[in-house]
């Protein structure tokens, strides 16, 4: 019998994690971005991030155009963002202030921390695929986190 994805989800849900925009350059220059939570570092030598996405996504095949994608983490005041760019529809940067780094991949101003990665290998995860980059530039800031904790967003108590 199969695990219960529902009870999976609850289960999972109790891990507390940080929460992130992942973005990526589209066809004829555009931007394109996605929150997530399923993102992990991967390694220090090299230095490798891996960032899980569902097939079906519209960022799926975004990613896999462009073999670059940059991940801003967000602090405890970006709480519109994330929901932005988790919910149906555009999820383009337009309106929101970012920049560039080494591979043309939009960055969020303003975030606690970042990393600029060229696509190394996508490796298959049930219904989502693995994207594994390396890191090629990144930048940190002092900040609180956004977390996620039991299907709601959280902040770290003073």
């Amino acid at each position: 019998m199969a695990f219960d994805p529902k009870l999976q989800r609850q289960i999972m849900g109790r891990f507390a994690t940080g929460v992130t925009i992942v973005g990526t350059t589209i066809g004829g220059g555009g931007t394109w971005g996605m929150t997530a939570n399923a993102v992990t570092s991967l390694s220090l030598d090299p230095p490798l991030v891996l960032v899980a996405v569902v097939r079906e996504s519209q960022t799926h095949g975004y990613l896999k155009q462009a073999r670059s994608f940059a991940v801003s983490i967000l602090s405890d005041s970006h709480e519109e963002i994330s929901t932005r760019f988790a919910s149906l529809g555009p999820k383009d940067f337009s309106g929101l202030l970012f920049k560039t780094a080494v591979t043309g991949a939009p960055i969020l101003e303003e975030t606690i921390g970042w990393v600029d990665c060229r696509l190394k290998e996508i490796l298959p995860g049930g219904d989502h695929d693995i994207f594994i980059g390396e890191i090629v530039a990144g930048e940190l800031r002092d900040g609180r986190p956004l977390l996620f904790y039991g299907g709601k967003y959280r902040r770290i108590a003073e």
